[in-house]
């Protein structure tokens, strides 16, 4: 078993309750983890038998598109694509970071973190 890591996807999004957001956005960060048999891939050295990091970057990039009120919301459903796109995805956890959040103080991101297990 290995994991797949994909650090700091940056994606400009809509999310949030607050009317303001849907109208301006922010700026997003996306932290993907993704557990998989990689003994195949390695010993073949074929992707056919791995987990294309392309395809997940774009994953996260598609459902961030998607505006939803919670970043949890998008969370769920950034694991559940990649559930359903790879077989050999074990466990998925996904980290997504607003940054610079209209909370009414100095805070610098807020992130939620979501884990899904086969």
């Amino acid at each position: 078993m290995g994991y797949i890591i994909l650090s700091n996807i940056r994606t400009y999004s809509f999310h949030g309750c607050m009317d303001e957001e849907e109208k301006i956005g922010a700026e997003f960060r996306t932290d993907l983890k993704v557990k998989t048999n990689m003994k195949k891939a390695a010993e073949t050295d074929d992707l056919a038998y791995g987990l294309d990091y392309t395809r997940l970057n774009e994953i996260v990039i598609e459902e961030m598109k998607i505006r939803a009120k919670l970043m949890e919301t998008v969370a769920a459903r950034i694991i559940d694509h990649i559930m359903q796109e790879f077989d050999n995805a074990q466990k998925v956890e996904v980290k997504i970071t607003k940054l610079n959040p209209p909370v009414g103080g100095n805070i610098e991101a807020v992130s939620v973190l979501m884990k899904k297990r086969r």
